[in-house]
């Protein structure tokens, strides 16, 4: 049997990690800018991470929601009271689509409507619904455009007030920061404005954090720059580090019911066990602030040593957007100073590192990039 090829692979085979570096299967050491998709937070084979997960499987690693499993009450106290947003339930699943999936499914029975709005841009997922409210007709095949989903610009206020006054909205979804669509930050005001909106014709604000949340931001989740109070909160990647997990964070004016979501493998106890863990570590180690202070350093020195580039993001999500295709830079990136970058599109080079990176890691990046713009 082969895999089904769906992917685009760089040859190299990582086989061990620590904190901001992996090694391939040659030796070779490389400073990880990427953390697979804004996935790991508190850095690779973290020792409190790997403690608790290993302490926990020798107890028990699964049983189904059916029975109690007092390590969910612990994750959501711990959640609630590091994000500020204690008020809030938590419901868990396994991953950032199934956590957007059940957002918008929850949105529309709080409603009773169907029509979502979403922005030019968006990407929220590859299931269903999630995949229906993406800007990307490329991975949106024929069972998925079922969905009524409206794509409007991003802060323009106007466009949505228009769509919204029609009172058929279900759900508005927006990222806090655009991660795929290339690391695009919806104004405060913007925000403001949707939560007002929203709130004005009973429609549900979704704030997709599955990227920028976490600390990422340099707030426990980005919306919190403009100080706000969505519906729902959606998250994943840098939740469990690596371990497969989701959620939602709902408000308390949305009513739960018996049978309205379900989930066969989320909140488990070693995803619980993973999530407790990175909660840990951000609070003790002061991450949050680290990535304020290690990203606001990467930004303004980017922006002041790569003239031919727009640099923006806030925190350690950073887009750094040349005139051209920079699929030779990042290969020289990788290939020649063995550093691990994302992309968006064919232009952008995205920075989604650990938020325990340093200002000298910043440092061997920045030189890199710099030797490379330079030579070229």
């Amino acid at each position: 049997m082969k895999l089904f090829d769906v992917y685009s692979l760089f040859d190299v085979t990582p086989v061990k990690a620590k904190d901001c570096y992996v090694w391939d299967d040659k030796g070779n050491k490389y400073l990880d800018l990427y953390g697979g998709h804004a996935v790991i937070s508190i850095g690779h084979s973290h020792p409190h991470y790997i403690a608790s997960l290993s302490e926990q499987l020798q107890r028990i690693g699964f049983y189904s929601n059916s029975v109690k499993n007092p390590l969910q009450e612990e994750l959501a106290t711990k959640l609630g009271q590091l994000s500020e947003m204690d008020d809030y339930s938590l419901f868990l699943c396994n991953s950032g689509a199934e956590a957007n999936e059940n957002a918008l499914k929850l949105a529309s029975f709080h409603t009773g409507r169907k029509k979502v709005v979403a922005f030019e841009k968006a990407f929220h997922g590859r299931t269903s619904a999630a995949v229906a409210a993406t800007d990307n007709p490329k991975i949106v095949s024929p069972l998925n455009t079922g969905h009524d989903v409206v794509f409007l610009p991003m802060n323009d206020t106007r466009k949505v007030s228009e769509v919204l006054a029609g009172n058929d909205v279900a759900a508005v979804i927006i990222e806090g920061i655009q991660g795929i669509g290339g690391i695009h930050i919806p104004e405060p005001g913007f925000l403001r404005d949707l939560a007002f909106l929203c709130q004005k014709h009973n429609t549900v604000l979704i704030l997709d954090e599955i990227q920028s949340g976490y600390g990422r931001s340099g707030m426990f989740f980005a919306f919190q720059h403009a100080g706000i109070h969505p519906d729902i909160v959606t998250m994943a990647k840098g939740m469990g580090n690596g371990f497969p997990v989701g959620g939602l964070l709902i408000h308390p004016d949305i009513k739960a019911s018996k049978g309205m979501l379900g989930t066969t493998f989320g909140g488990n106890y070693l995803a619980c066990a993973a999530s407790i863990a990175v909660l840990d570590v951000i609070n003790d180690e002061n991450l949050i602030a680290n990535t304020r202070a290690t990203g606001e350093y990467l930004l303004n020195n980017l922006k002041k040593s790569i003239k031919t580039a727009q640099v923006r993001g806030i925190g350690l999500m950073i887009g750094v957007e040349f005139s051209e295709n920079i699929a030779l830079l990042r290969k020289h990136l990788l290939e020649k100073k063995y550093i691990f970058t994302g992309v968006s599109g064919i232009n952008t080079v995205r920075l989604l590192p650990p938020l325990t990176l340093t200002k000298a890691h910043a440092d061997v990046f920045m030189q890199a990039v710099q030797e490379l713009v330079d030579s070229t």
